[in-house]
């Protein structure tokens, strides 16, 4: 396969994993780790006694894309051993879901799942999981961001207790650490620092009002025509609505989020893949894990929140030592963001000037956002303050006057009691 050097996390995950030991490995996408696994995994399988006819191995994966593309690289890996894998994932028909009963109850060697779907297979069948050896969680972050904490400990709790544990993710948040010392024994811990877009990507931004937002794309692909692009939006609604927008302007488009089946991605995908579609406006279930060379153009509709999630995006183009353009709009509200990515990357991203015709554009001052926002936060937090307080003077006033007039209700009862002779 053309193998000649291992990548920085492969030369540090490989050997810990061929000890059997438990790791937590921090590095991005596109840096080699899912051969850093796969390769000392297969050697393990080849090297080690396993049962047979049971699951020796279960890979955890946040999407069906990935859990796809590692089926496939681990189906090239695997060519020349006698070892099986099956990918279990949603969004399929009634065949597939058939296939990954067969695989799951006969014992696959090795199972790559999202954590719904083979939730979904344990819930309906007596899955035997008492052969599995080795998990693997791949961008445990992803999954934990999609809300499969719960999930993963389901899963985690059906597994030996005897097993290796081996988690890799693009970010260590305090969720990751908390995961990692529930379900990970005494592991070792390797860090593999982000790296910086290749100089090949020419960046730059627009900073605008998020009402200019719209047009400034009409504009861009008006005077843009990429063979390929993608465009970056936060949430599925959003994709849905710009999608919309630049099909009225006669444009290409594909959307790529989590409300498509399966066949609907895959359709997408291979129209963007053989250039049918120019353009795929897609939230970030496209920047992690999914293999797509020619990309000549990234537009951020927003400024991702992680310095992470945008290397991940930008990092679609200008691969295999091509060109590429990443283009970020940038509202007043997002310059602190857009800020913390150019102090990571120890540059000035260049500024292109909103045209004209759209109208006024704001300053690019990220500071003074920054201390105007947390000066509105401090005078919203004093108004709550105040009515607080003024709740508390007005509740204690209440207390006073009850307390009052007490006294004058007990006497009258009394004098009552007097005339009534009780």
């Amino acid at each position: 396969m053309n193998f000649t050097e291992t990548t920085p996390v492969q030369e540090q995950a490989i050997p810990v994993i061929l000890e059997k030991r438990d790791a937590i490995v921090c590095a991005q996408t596109g840096t080699g780790k899912t051969a850093a696994y796969l390769l000392p995994l297969l050697s393990n399988l080849q090297t080690e006694p396993h049962h047979e006819n049971k699951i020796n191995a279960i890979i955890m994966a946040p999407t069906r894309e990935l859990a796809q593309q590692i089926d496939q690289q681990l189906e090239g890996f695997a060519y020349f051993t006698p070892f099986s894998s099956i990918a279990v994932y949603g969004g399929s028909d009634g065949d597939a879901w058939d296939v990954q009963k067969k695989g799951l109850l006969t014992g696959a060697d090795v199972v790559i799942a999202t954590p719904g779907r083979l939730l979904s297979h344990i819930n309906l069948y007596d899955i035997d999981f008492s052969g599995v050896k080795y998990f693997v969680l791949d961008e445990a972050d992803r999954m934990l961001d999609m809300g499969f904490y719960d999930d993963i400990m389901k899963i985690e709790g059906l597994l030996p207790k005897n097993r290796q544990t081996v988690m890799f993710s693009a970010t260590m948040p305090k969720k990751i650490r908390q995961l990692a010392k529930t379900i990970l024994h005494n592991p070792v811990e390797i860090s593999i620092a982000i790296s910086r877009p290749p100089e090949t990507i020419a960046q730059s931004a627009y900073i605008c009002y998020e009402s200019q937002k719209v047009e400034l794309l009409k504009y861009i692909f008006k005077n843009k025509k990429p063979a390929k692009a993608i465009l970056f939006a936060g949430t599925k609604a959003k994709v849905k609505e710009i999608a919309k927008t630049l099909r009225k302007i006669g444009l290409s488009v594909g959307e790529m989020h989590s409300d498509l089946d399966q066949s609907q991605r895959d359709q997408t995908m291979h129209e963007f893949r053989s250039e049918r579609i120019d353009i795929l406006v897609a939230t970030d279930i496209v920047a992690r894990g999914i293999d797509i060379d020619d990309i000549s153009l990234i537009v951020n509709f927003e400024v991702p929140r992680d310095v992470e999630d945008y290397v991940h995006r930008i990092g679609r183009t200008a691969r295999a030592g091509d060109s590429g353009t990443a283009i970020t709009l940038v509202s007043p509200q997002e310059q602190h963001r857009f800020l913390r990515i150019e102090k990571f990357l120890h540059k000035d991203i260049d500024k292109i000037p909103v045209p004209a015709e759209l109208g006024s554009a704001p300053e690019y001052r990220p500071q003074k956002e920054r201390k105007s926002k947390k000066s509105s936060r401090s005078q919203q937090k004093k108004r709550s303050n105040n009515v607080s307080h003024r709740k508390r003077t007005s509740v204690s006033k209440n207390v006073s006057t009850i307390k009052k007039r007490t006294p004058r209700r007990k006497s009258k009862s009394r004098s009552e009691k007097d005339q009534t002779g009780r």
